[in-house]
């Protein structure tokens, strides 16, 4: 860790392995086992023409792992917040290589059906999905979604016409809605949350059963979880990286 702090605050000009090893007081061929093995790992870079050493992007994935704990942590009382107030689930999924990916929830006291902490889910039939399409270019929207919209329940929307009404009625008044359309038993509202950037970061969501998350009950639920987003997003920028 010395050694790599070592390169962290290096000048171009003492990064060599030898340069590094006397600031760490180690000898030259420890040094350079251990800048190696940090190589490997992506952790520091070499150039091999000058010698010098530089930090690695491996690095980079450390901080996002880092910046995603920071938020995931400050975002729990949020979602237990909003399960108390709603008597419902609250959930976060984080932007994800695969789309969007649970990390965190806060359950009801009462039953339910499904938990999806860990799990990816399809865009076009979850209300997270449409809360993350509602803030994509919409040229990216159509790569996303693909030509062929699957049917997963009798009400997931497969017109894509009509998924695309919804994705700007989600983009004018700030959240989704399901109304189970990926699973029967889960319906409910999601909001995008931005960093100060106005990136999207993750996507805020309550959820529920059908005789609870009733028709008549997402415009408040939407609202709430739309206020919920803009304290998550201060936070977010808080402790971003990028």
């Amino acid at each position: 860790m010395r050694l790599l702090r070592a390169v962290a605050d290096a000048t171009t000009v003492d990064s060599t392995a030898a340069l590094l090893a006397g600031t760490c007081g180690l000898n030259r061929a420890t040094a350079w086992r251990i800048l190696s093995t940090l190589e490997t790992h992506g952790m520091v870079s070499c150039d091999r023409a000058t010698g010098r050493w530089s930090l690695g992007p491996g690095l980079l994935d450390l901080a996002r792992v880092a910046e995603l704990a920071a938020v995931v942590q400050g975002a729990h009382p949020v979602l237990e917040q909003l399960s108390r107030e709603t008597g419902e689930t609250a959930a976060l999924a984080v932007v994800t290589g695969a789309g969007l990916t649970y990390v965190d929830e806060v359950a009801s006291h009462s039953v339910v059906a499904v938990t999806w902490r860990g799990r990816t889910v399809p865009l076009h039939a979850t209300s997270t999905g449409k809360a993350l399409l509602s803030v994509t270019d919409p040229d990216e929207v159509a790569l996303m979604l693909g030509d062929t919209l699957q049917r997963y329940t009798p009400t997931t929307v497969t017109d894509l016409p009509t998924l695309l009404e919804e994705i700007e009625l989600t983009r004018l008044r700030g959240w989704g809605a399901c109304r189970g359309e990926y699973d029967v038993s889960a319906h409910g509202v999601s909001a995008p949350v931005l960093d100060g950037s106005g990136h999207l970061r993750a996507v805020l969501s309550i959820w529920g059963p059908g005789d609870r998350v009733t028709e008549s009950r997402l415009e408040e639920l939407g609202t709430l979880v739309r206020d919920a987003t803009a304290l998550l997003g201060r936070h977010w920028a808080e402790h971003s990286t990028a």
